[in-house]
């Protein structure tokens, strides 16, 4: 029973987190007002991500950024914790 509900709250919290970084990707596009307060929240969530990240994954004048950052999420992370989620309990 908690496993499921761990396992569940954890794959929202990830699809929310990936959902945000597609957001950001989005913004960097459109170049929107950086003094709004929707604005700051997303960089505020996701640039202590995406800031690492910049240090290998920029080829030229592209960032990959985003997109390394959904891999180690979706292949690393979420695994990680659902491993770690189900040899708990």
């Amino acid at each position: 029973m908690i496993q499921s509900i761990l396992l569940r709250a954890g794959f929202y919290l990830f699809e929310f987190v990936s959902f945000l970084i597609l957001i950001n990707v989005l913004l960097s596009w459109v170049r929107p007002d950086p003094n709004n307060a929707i604005v700051k929240i997303i960089y505020g969530l996701t640039e202590p991500m995406l800031a690492p990240l910049r240090r290998f994954a920029i080829v030229g004048p592209v960032d990959l950024s985003p997109f390394a950052a959904l891999l180690i999420l979706q292949f690393l992370i979420y695994p990680l914790y659902q491993w770690i989620v189900t040899s708990i309990f």
